[in-house]
């Protein structure tokens, strides 16, 4: 495991703060950052939570970060009992239904398929997308999917997007790590640029059963879990781009 002030310097790096930064956030002096980054001084337990504040790391970076101090973590190690989960778990479930007939699913960090509403567990089917599985394996390898996106490299050129984004709030993943390694190259290989001027909606186009269905979507997380599965699940919620696709939508979604 990385020492306390490996990882420290590395999340300071990764929010492109200096120590003078980071201390007036930690409301602490540049030098103690420095003693803290050196292994000259040690944190106490709510110095490492002010400092992880100051970073605005994720709750399982946080826990990392007490861990190598060998301090207890703070969220969610062992995960919510069945009856704490239960509130997110109908919120997330209400917001699924209550968005039919437009596709909404439930992703972890690793954007596999957690959940999924009607609509979009039959879209997602039709493209060989099943529960459990990874969205961006699946644009990477999954055929069918990669066949059903009509603007597949805008599709790939907006998810490597998103995935560096992701990065930069998760810190080191080596799973996303190696799908932005992928993704790269297939972008690299793609016959015009894409997305150089990003236009105010970028669609995904879904040929499914001889019907295109224009989507785009919005991403929605808690904001108020000290669980760390639940604090890095994400709500897609998916909305018709144009007219035909909505109409279309309604006519095959409308009892989904």
């Amino acid at each position: 495991m990385a020492t306390f002030g490996v990882i420290l310097k590395e999340w300071r790096a990764l929010r492109r703060m200096s120590q003078l930064d980071l201390g007036l956030g930690a409301e602490v002096s540049a030098r103690h950052i420095s003693f803290l980054e050196t292994g000259r001084s040690r944190p106490s337990r709510d110095m490492v939570l002010r400092l992880a504040e100051a970073l605005h790391m994720p709750l399982s970076a946080r826990n990392q970060l007490l861990a190598a101090v060998g301090l207890v973590a703070a969220h969610g190690v062992k995960g919510l009992s069945e009856a704490e989960r239960a509130p997110l778990q109908q919120a997330v479930d209400w917001i699924l239904q209550n968005h039919s007939p437009y596709p909404g699913m439930a992703l972890d960090r690793h954007w596999r398929l957690v959940a999924c509403n009607s609509p979009a567990r039959i879209m997602l089917q039709a493209s060989g997308v099943h529960s459990g599985d990874s969205l961006i394996e699946a644009l990477l390898g999954n055929e069918l999917l990669r066949h059903s996106l009509v603007n597949l490299e805008e599709v790939e050129a907006l998810s490597l997007l998103r995935l560096r984004t992701e990065l930069a709030h998760f810190g080191r993943d080596p799973l996303l790590e190696s799908a932005v390694e992928r993704l790269q190259m297939n972008i690299a290989g793609h016959k015009t640029a894409s997305l150089q001027k990003l236009p105010a909606i970028i669609p995904a186009v879904y040929r499914i059963n001889g019907q295109e269905l224009s989507l785009f979507s919005t991403l929605s997380q808690f904001a108020s879990t000290g669980d760390i599965a639940m604090s890095e699940l994400k709500v897609e919620m998916m909305f018709p781009a144009d007219e035909r696709t909505k109409e279309a939508l309604l006519s095959l979604f409308v009892t989904a």
